[in-house]
């Protein structure tokens, strides 16, 4: 049930005082009635007896009038005297389609989408806001307010349990990505227009020039010594006899490396090389196993599951949310925060911006526009169907109550003209006749 705000008793007794009144009022009028009915039955000499038919037409007819708007009076609220007269106590009635019309009149008339959108169009919100955020107070303001909402965010981030929720919704997500196909589908995007081909080069151009340099041939020949002295040392000391084989050693790596690299310009010169051919082949059904062959898609789901399901894993994800959020989180505490800071900085420049920038002021008005449509729809209807469920939620004798006392003493001023017209009407009808006009 619901209830309404206290009022103080004065409505209440105006109301009262007022309702004494118009009942006084009728009262007057009867006596007058009966008083005048009572005179003429006597038939006092003219002029008295000439003065009572008009009092008895003018307090006929007010009695009539005065009874007719209380009886609309009341019908509005209640069954006078308790009867159930039919269309009457219309309010409680008619409580739900009063609702109804009531949120419709709102809606239509106060929340017009064409209206609003229109009232915003001329208040051109982007540039109020950037006039607004290009003073620094107001920048501070906002980067405060964000500190301290993102402050607060971190905190409840920072529960156990959200952080767990958190957690296990990201391994449950990756728990259910298909990985290979993933893969495969990203390794197709990577590798069009012959992308893959450019990698080979740069990885090419890179081993060219690792074997090219002069400590990597020294590397080279002290390995194939260090390996010649294992498999053949008869022929070693045989080949020592004839020359150095620290010096034969030092030409055959660099051979080597001269033949690498000139192999190296030759795939790089050369797009038809065979070894490109073999290298596109093999990404091409690398690429395809991984989206269909079984065995490669299920190897590769495995080795996903092993890493989402190890322990070190979780403790180094743990970790870093730990450090990552103990770093953010002081930093927000601080005065000098450099988030707030860096937040401050971009309402700034953001407001330079819609103040320069006519085409982002433009842009922005737009969007803004667009959700406001899509906002004002739901606006109006929820406004509706709020004020229609409100109204039936009312119980019927408080809202009786509370539209007395709101209109209830103007109301009463109803009764007093009905009376007072009442009578004038039944002055006019009783001069007519005398005058013979019917």
């Amino acid at each position: 049930m619901s209830t309404f705000p206290s009022r103080p008793d004065s409505p209440e007794r105006r109301l009262r005082r007022m309702k004494r009144s118009a009942l006084a009022l009728l009262a007057l009028t009867i006596c007058l009635f009966l008083l005048s009915h009572a005179m003429m039955r006597q038939g006092e000499a003219a002029p008295i007896a000439a003065f009572w038919p008009w009092l008895r037409a003018f307090s006929e007819a007010a009695t009539v009038g005065a009874l007719a708007d209380w009886f609309a009076v009341v019908a509005l609220f209640r069954h006078p005297l308790g009867l159930p007269f039919p269309h009457t106590a219309i309010i409680p009635n008619k409580k739900n389609s009063l609702g109804e019309s009531l949120g419709v009149f709102v809606r239509d008339h106060f929340l017009d989408s064409a209206m609003l959108l229109e009232k915003l169009r001329s208040l051109d919100p982007a540039a109020r806001l950037g006039q607004w955020l290009s003073q620094p107070e107001q920048s501070e303001r906002v980067s405060r307010a964000l500190q301290t909402a993102m402050g607060e965010a971190l905190r409840l981030l920072d529960e156990r349990s959200v952080k767990q929720a958190l957690t296990d919704g990201v391994r449950g997500y990756l728990m259910r990505v298909d990985m290979a196909g993933s893969s495969s589908h990203i390794l197709g995007l990577l590798t069009r227009n012959a992308r893959h081909q450019r990698l080979l080069d740069e990885v090419l151009q890179q081993l060219g020039g690792y074997l090219s340099n002069e400590a990597v041939k020294q590397r080279v020949a002290d390995v194939l010594v260090r390996y010649a002295q294992r498999e053949w040392p008869k022929l070693l000391a045989m080949v020592g006899v004839v020359t150095s084989v620290d010096e034969l050693s030092g030409k055959m790596a660099d051979r080597l490396a001269r033949a690498l690299v000139d192999e190296v310009q030759t795939i790089l010169s050369e797009p038809e090389h065979p070894l490109r051919k073999d290298y596109e082949q093999w990404v091409h059904d690398y690429i395809q196993r991984l989206g269909q062959d079984p065995e490669l898609m299920e190897q590769v789901e495995a080795i996903k599951q092993r890493f989402l399901h190890h322990k070190d894993v979780g403790e180094y994800i743990d970790g870093v949310w730990t450090d990552v959020m103990r770093v953010v989180r002081n930093d927000l505490a601080k005065e000098d925060s450099s988030v707030a800071a860096h937040l401050r900085q971009v309402a700034q420049d953001l407001g330079t911006r819609l103040n320069t920038d006519a085409t982002l002021r433009e842009t922005l008005n737009e969007h803004m526009l667009s959700a406001a449509a899509g906002l004002a729809e739901q606006l109006r209807e929820g406004a509706k169907d709020h004020i229609a469920r409100t109204v039936r939620q009312w119980d019927d004798r408080q809202l009786v109550r509370e539209l007395e006392l709101t209109v209830g003493t103007d109301l009463q001023y109803i009764r007093f003209n009905g009376t007072v017209v009442g009578g004038l009407v039944g002055v006019g009808l009783h001069a007519i006749l005398l005058l013979g006009l019917v």
